[in-house]
């Protein structure tokens, strides 16, 4: 297990001097891992005319003093509350020492690699090269294999370590696609068809929900547009077309969402919204394929209940293209990285950015290099102090596999020592973005599947320490020792509904389950409220963990009931306050509302 802390990892380095040889210098290995993780199972060497994307991640030397920065802007009770940087202030904190690109870029010509066949990110803090597998190889002395998934058939060209000039050590932090495996998964559970009893009943009977309200009983088995503004009490809210407000989708993977179902979609569950569009952008070639038959469930779920909710707010839709499978039929196929750098270089290279975006995609933590992990983390955390409410999925296994049967259970470390453990997932685990579990029936109640725990790579940061602290000392002695780490980023922090949300889905009405109906369902009333504080002249709500775990629980439903179970376990259970099925509830948005127009 490596833990660390991102509260300031400073750039810890001897300067190389310019003018330094390569080639025939000794090469220490950089990184390492095992071996493949549980599913991957190495075939034959990579073809060596194989082609590789690959990113190189320099030091950002002055991160410790950004993400002060961020606790400062985030924080409600903190005189720098909302004064968010602009593209250029995170640029200036998150660029490399300018000894470091001297040397990266010495080295990198030594293989004939010269600025014109560099793509350097906005803040110059990553490289991406395209180089041959034999290049490769050479460049990072180790060698290349072709791995094949047991489950999904896919194959994928990746090693297990490699290494780099020992004088370059303190000024690469990654170079990726190495020993990254990870298939970042849509949090989506399950899909079936809609029965004709599940198109928007006319049922006249009602519940009363958490805020006391009337909520119409037909929610308790279909959920709908109307069914979450009720629930979440909101009816009466309605969003600006024209104040500035945005709110973000993103789609990996290829999937698609059709703006045909969409109108469809308005049509069945809102009505006024028919005929309205969003803004599609793509990412590193990504697309928007519009035929039926390439329509993601995934994308159309996002899109559908995030637009609907927030109609008329403007939208943007980003579709992007990253880590093809390996195809040993092609002659030149190219390996690429995860999705999300690829995300995250375009989005930090914007000058303005929707204020609230929802993700829905993740993988376990530990098929996810250490490195790697935290360079995307922090790139959340830029995201953050550019006044930017991220929300993830927390994930649809509850704490690894979803399985609480001890002898069927599938969670191991890959350590080599093939212990059980709880698989935490990431980027739910991230400290700087907000993780959102799943709920489900009125009254609510956490869903089995809610994905939750404890981070094995990021120490658990201040804002949480007292309310997790507590949960931990409810638990009986000694209560699932050794499987989870109890100094770990804890998570999920919120939750929402998270079953049987109607869809419209090639054409015809569907339900789907899953934390990927939660976190854009969270993330739609987020921007509610950055709608409101804008219309009201204040700044959007940022990083929203500090405030939610400072007062803003207090405006949130709480869920008591409910466990997560997997690995061989009943997983953790639901309880008053903060927990990591539930986090602290689901929203009530007219408390909510009432707590963020008071706040500066």
């Amino acid at each position: 297990m490596r833990l660390i802390s991102l509260f300031g990892l400073p750039f810890v380095a001897a300067l190389a001097s310019a003018a330094v040889p390569f080639k025939g210098c000794q090469h220490k290995v950089k990184e390492s891992i095992y071996g493949p993780p549980r599913g991957w199972s190495r075939h034959t060497p990579a073809p060596k005319h194989h082609m590789l994307e690959l990113k190189i991640a320099l030091p950002q030397h002055k991160f410790a003093e950004l993400e002060q920065h961020l606790w400062e802007v985030s924080d409600p009770n903190h005189s720098r509350y909302g004064a968010f940087l602009s593209k250029e202030e995170t640029d200036a904190l998150t660029a490399p020492h300018p000894d470091t690109l001297d040397i990266v870029n010495e080295w990198l010509a030594s293989y004939g690699l010269t600025e014109e066949s560099l793509v350097r990110s906005s803040a110059n803090d990553w490289v991406t090269i395209r180089v041959p597998v034999s290049l490769a190889e050479e460049m990072l002395d180790t060698t290349y294999y072709v791995y094949k998934h047991a489950e999904t058939g896919d194959s994928i060209v990746r090693t297990t370590s490699y290494s780099l000039p020992e004088n370059l050590h303190n000024h690469v932090d990654l170079i990726q696609p190495t020993t990254m495996f990870a298939r970042f998964e849509a949090f989506k559970s399950t899909l079936h068809w809609a029965n004709q009893s599940a198109v928007l009943s006319t049922s006249t009977g009602t519940i009363t929900g958490p805020a006391g309200n009337q909520i119409n009983a037909s929610c308790n088995s279909t959920i709908t547009i109307s069914c979450l503004k009720q629930l979440y009490n909101s009816v009466s809210y309605n969003t600006s077309a024209t104040n500035g407000n945005q709110l973000g989708i993103t789609a990996y993977l290829d999937q698609y969402a059709n703006n045909m179902d969409l109108q469809q979609f308005f049509q069945l569950e809102n009505p006024s919204a028919y005929g309205s569009n969003y803004t599609f952008v793509s990412v590193n070639g990504g697309l928007n394929n519009q035929t039926y038959a390439a329509a993601g469930s995934e994308a159309n779920l996002d899109t559908q209940f995030g637009f609907g909710l927030t109609w008329p707010t403007a939208r943007t839709f980003y579709s992007t293209a990253g880590e093809p499978p390996f195809d040993p039929d092609l002659v030149t196929p190219t390996d690429t990285n995860e999705p999300y750098s690829y995300w995250l270089d375009y989005v930090l290279s914007q000058p303005t950015l929707p204020q609230t975006i929802s993700t829905s995609y993740g993988d376990n933590e530990e098929t996810v290099p250490f490195t790697y992990a935290s360079r995307v983390c922090r790139g959340m955390a830029i995201l953050g102090t550019r006044g930017v409410s991220i929300l993830f999925s927390s994930g649809d296994s509850g704490v690894g596999d979803g399985n609480a049967d001890p002898a069927t259970q599938q969670c191991y470390s890959n350590d080599g020592l093939n212990v059980t453990k709880f698989l935490p997932n990431f980027p739910a685990s991230c400290p700087y973005v907000t993780t959102v579990g799943a709920t489900v029936n009125i009254p609510e109640t956490a869903v089995y599947f809610s994905g939750g725990g404890f981070s094995d790579y990021f120490v658990r940061p201040a804002y949480q320490e007292a309310v997790v602290t507590e949960y931990l000392e409810k638990l009986a002695p000694g209560t699932y020792e050794g499987l989870y780490n109890t100094y770990g980023r804890a998570y999920p922090d919120v939750s929402a509904q998270g079953v049987d949300f109607l869809v419209v889905y090639q054409g015809q009405n569907a339900l789907l389950a899953g934390t990927s109906c939660s976190a854009p369902t969270f993330a739609s009333f987020v921007s509610m409220l950055n709608d409101a504080r804008i219309n009201a002249k204040k700044t959007p709500l940022g990083f929203l963990n500090p405030f939610l775990y400072s007062s803003g629980y207090t405006a949130l439903n709480d869920i008591t009931v409910g466990n997560n179970p997997g690995c061989g376990t009943e997983g953790f259970n639901a309880t008053t306050g903060w927990d990591p099925v539930s986090g602290f509830g689901t929203p009530n948005f007219e408390k909510l509302l009432a707590l963020v127009l008071d706040m500066p």
